[in-house]
């Protein structure tokens, strides 16, 4: 008799344990599901039509422009810094959006198209290091970077299939943009020159300005006695140009420092300077070639004004486009800071 109520006690024991352990079991799984939606909270800053953008995202897109203030030494105020991060944000949605919308059309790219694109991309860089080390900086693997290919690519076909394809530019609309802002087809004035260098560090004193002065002087009087300025610039200049003769190409004003273009513009054709000092140090400048302001003709424009025109009212339609994506969209907007 006292076994059978032992056994019956630690049945129940038993059983009251099992509810326990169940209990608790729950409870736990349940601070697991809490845990994970927190964590899932934090590390979103939108939903799209139930798609979650990351922090992850919004930061790979976000740190590189922080950086590129800060090595630049500019200051923002926190008003534009908000603004930059609403824009950053919206650019993400506009471009989910449109990477669902390419979905809901059925677009698809070949992973052929994606490894091309890796290929070319990783072949930008020296070793397999340089190449890990840059998407290091980026807080990017290989697996988000192909995935960025894709949207781009199915994104580019959208745009192409939907919009792009559609538009068609007329000769009459490229001409008379061509006909009615004239200024946005006038060459300006351009030289071919080239130069011999005798380089002058910044703040080299007066011994060394001399040095370099004495020796351009040498060259200059080499030039008085008829050699050639090509191969006296091969031999002795200490600019990159000195490879090809010291010839610079083509420029127009606004494009060397001052004291050397004022020079080089008051040069007849064929002409060599005398000694011309910058902030670079001694140069030697001849002049090869000049071309006046001139108007490019119409005819020479044409197919590159078209394009032109063509890509301006693609961009005018896709924004209305994302913007009729973004009226029958779900989207919700978390704090971003």
């Amino acid at each position: 008799m006292l076994m059978k109520i032992y056994v019956r006690n630690l049945s129940a024991g038993r059983f009251i344990y099992a509810i326990i352990v169940v209990a608790l079991s729950l409870f736990l799984f349940a601070l697991t599901v809490q845990a994970e939606e927190n964590e899932l909270s934090i590390n979103k800053v939108a939903i799209v039509n139930g798609s979650v953008i990351t922090r992850d995202e919004f930061n790979r897109e976000l740190i590189p422009i922080k950086q590129r203030i800060s090595q630049q030494g500019q200051k923002i105020s926190s008003k534009q810094f908000e603004d930059i991060r609403n824009k950053i944000l919206d650019d993400l949605i506009n471009l989910e959006l449109l990477f669902q919308e390419s979905r809901n059309n059925g677009i698809k790219v070949e992973k052929e198209a994606i490894n091309s694109q890796m290929k070319s991309l990783k072949q930008k860089f020296s070793t397999d290091t340089e190449f890990k080390n840059f998407l290091s900086e980026l807080n990017l693997s290989e697996s988000i970077l192909k995935l960025k290919i894709e949207k781009g690519i199915v994104v580019q076909k959208l745009i192409e299939t939907q919009i792009a394809n559609k538009i068609k530019i007329s000769d009459e609309e490229s001409k008379v943009f061509y006909d009615t802002k004239p200024d946005l087809f006038k060459q300006l004035e351009q030289i071919k020159a080239s130069h011999i260098l005798i380089k002058v560090e910044p703040g080299a004193d007066e011994m060394k300005k001399s040095e370099a002065k004495e020796k351009i002087k040498k060259i200059k009087q080499k030039l008085n006695k008829g050699e050639d300025f090509a191969t006296l610039a091969k031999e002795f200049s200490e600019c990159p140009s000195k490879n090809n003769g010291g010839d610079l190409g083509y420029f127009q004003r606004g494009q060397m420092v001052k004291s050397f273009e004022e020079v080089a513009f008051a040069l007849k054709t064929e002409e060599v300077s005398d000694i011309v000092e910058t902030q670079f140090g001694y140069h030697i400048i001849k002049v090869v070639d000049k071309k006046p302001e001139k108007t490019i003709a119409y005819e020479n424009v044409k197919e590159d004004l078209a394009q032109h025109l063509k890509q301006e009212k693609t961009n005018q339609e896709v924004k209305i486009y994302i913007q009729k994506l973004r009226g029958k969209a779900k989207i919700e907007k978390f704090v971003t800071s």
